[in-house]
């Protein structure tokens, strides 16, 4: 696979639609993001986000049923694609094996 780099805040977006599984709209994603990182990114933001990973492949999307809830409008959902798991793998484990090179810190108030 070649490698594409994730910015932060699209890792954020991806780790957040995985985990939400077949819950992961856009309102769903921003209120996680919120509770999780005390960010409060825009609407037009997530979907910068959202349409720069569904070009590399990490998001597909599609249209949920429309709801009189919402005026008859529908919502779209996000699901993490194979390769976007795949970059989420490679970022961990870059992350991971540059943490493990830090020298160990002594607690003292040297």
């Amino acid at each position: 696979m070649k490698h594409t780099q994730l910015g932060e805040f699209e890792e954020l977006v991806l780790l957040i639609i995985g985990s939400l599984g077949d819950n992961a709209y856009s309102i769903s994603i921003k209120e996680e993001l919120k509770n999780h990182t005390q960010r409060n990114p825009s609407i037009g933001a997530l979907h910068s986000a959202f349409n720069r990973l569904e070009k590399k492949g990490f998001l597909d999307s599609y249209e949920g049923g429309a709801t009189n809830k919402r005026g008859g409008r529908s919502k779209r959902f996000y699901k993490l694609t194979t390769l976007g798991r795949k970059a989420l793998d490679q970022s961990y484990e870059l992350r991971a094996s540059l943490y493990h090179t830090l020298p160990k810190l002594g607690l003292s108030n040297d």
